[in-house]
């Protein structure tokens, strides 16, 4: 299985390779008490409350969410249980998982400065895609959205000359951007972000797509698990619609290989239009979370 071989890189990877010196962020326990709430099949809003109360800037958050113009209710949430009662059990999950996620691996740079902000509206985007499949987790999706890119921050903080290798993989058309990575450290955001996601005890399934997000010869790979090719074409879809909406260019990728995206997906071209339509206010919010 490639799953296999993937595994056997990252060991590499982390104990003799470019990424060894990295330094990780640990997982919050925070995330860690809440993840166990995301593998049951009825979490209890009482202990999500109770998790999410632990962190006064994160309860404040999910209040300031549940309390914007996103929702137009007519009487606000007054407590941290009001206001999960009001979102939904598992929409809370997944935006106090962004929350910790975020304020644990920091952005201190101007190339990245918006960085959150896109893994978040990433992150609703793979979720919606899943919801309109019924084939995915939607929790999973979200978690992957929300990953993919996390390795680019921790590459900034821990590799030297990562910021020019940055602004040169964002403008380079002759070559991909995890090969212009590869060429100047030996390693690439992928496979920082698939080690982040394992430390930090992800399923395996999210560990490996993200450390195939940017190789789309997996989508006719039979040796990749489904899901894993499943969340790999999401990825690109989601990216292009994050991208349509921040009024960027699309993704080289999306020229490549978004008709094949689509195609595994089984989705049209055309629903995509319907798709951006249904996030927008989601993504609006997002600039204020």
């Amino acid at each position: 299985m490639r799953t296999a071989v993937i595994d056997r890189e990252l060991d590499t990877a982390r104990h003799q390779g470019a990424v060894r010196d990295i330094i990780i962020p640990p997982c919050p326990e925070l995330l860690n008490e809440l993840r166990a709430q995301v593998h049951l099949v009825d979490p209890e809003p009482g202990e999500i409350a109770r998790i999410a109360s632990g962190d006064v800037a994160m309860a404040a958050a999910l209040m300031r969410w549940v309390n914007s113009p996103l929702y137009s209710r007519a009487r606000p949430a007054q407590t941290v249980a009001q206001a999960i009662a009001m979102l939904g059990v598992r929409p809370a999950m997944q935006l106090l998982t962004g929350f910790l996620t975020r304020h644990s691996i920091q952005v201190n740079s101007p190339l990245l400065e918006h960085f959150w902000e896109s893994s978040t509206r990433r992150a609703m985007a793979t979720a919606h895609i899943a919801r309109q499949l019924y084939s995915v987790d939607v929790d999973l999706a979200h978690s992957f959205g929300l990953f993919c890119h996390v390795g680019l921050p921790i590459m900034m903080q821990g590799v030297r000359g990562y910021s020019g290798t940055l602004t040169e993989a964002m403008a380079r058309q002759d070559r991909s951007f995890t090969e212009t990575e590869n060429l100047a450290h030996r390693t690439d955001h992928a496979v920082v972000g698939a080690i982040v996601a394992r430390t930090w005890r992800f399923p395996a399934v999210l560990t490996h797509a993200v450390r195939l997000h940017h190789d789309f010869t997996v989508l006719g790979d039979k040796s990749v698990t489904t899901d894993v090719r499943t969340l790999v074409a999401a990825g690109l879809v989601a990216d292009y619609l994050v991208q349509d909406f921040e009024g960027l260019d699309e993704p080289k990728e999306w020229r490549l290989f978004g008709s094949q995206c689509l195609t595994h997906l089984q989705v049209k071209e055309s629903e995509l239009a319907h798709w951006a339509d249904a996030l927008a206010p989601a993504f609006e919010a997002a600039a204020v979370a």
